[in-house]
């Protein structure tokens, strides 16, 4: 039995391909993704580079390329600067309906655990090769970052000169 719909949140910076392996798995467990891009309030900085803006914008691209985004509700969420207690009542604040979240993060599977709501694990793809961290220096070293990520993705940051951004972010 599928679920109707399903949370996933991440921050997706960038979105890789380990994070649509990810997507595409949770797919294929419920009709409906709420994709929950995380730290919304934040940019122009190592851990946050990109825009939530550019996030929603690079990830729809790819979702529309693979026909996907019928399927896949975009919502930006904002951080709640460590209080811990409010951060679901935020998510749901933000977020349309589900029924279950997708989540292999500890903190985010307690919060909703304790608030009764359903948390499943997502299987790793390649998570030693997929790290969020690792793509965000091999771009700004221009260093073959592009196979890490999806097509779109990868023409949106240079289409955008987001790699310039990040090559200027990381030099200082």
């Amino acid at each position: 039995m599928k679920y109707s719909s399903a949370l996933y949140i991440g921050r997706f910076q960038p979105f890789h391909n380990g994070h649509y392996k990810a997507l595409k798995w949770i797919l294929e467990k419920s009709n409906r993704v709420i994709l929950g891009i995380g730290s919304a309030q934040h940019s122009h900085t190592k851990e946050n580079p990109f825009t939530v803006g550019e996030r929603i914008e690079m990830i729809s691209n790819q979702l529309i390329h693979d026909k996907l985004i019928d399927k896949v509700i975009i919502a930006s969420i904002p951080d709640t600067n460590d209080q811990h207690n409010l951060w679901v009542s935020v998510v749901q604040h933000y977020c349309p309906s589900f029924e279950v979240v997708f989540s292999n993060d500890p903190l985010t599977r307690l919060l909703f655990l304790e608030k009764g709501i359903k948390v499943e694990s997502i299987p790793f793809f390649e998570r030693e090769k997929y790290e969020a961290t690792k793509i965000r220096e091999m771009i700004s070293s221009g260093l073959g970052w592009e196979e890490y990520v999806p097509e779109k993705i990868a023409e949106y940051i240079k289409e955008k000169k987001l790699d310039e951004r990040l090559k200027k972010i990381y030099s200082k």
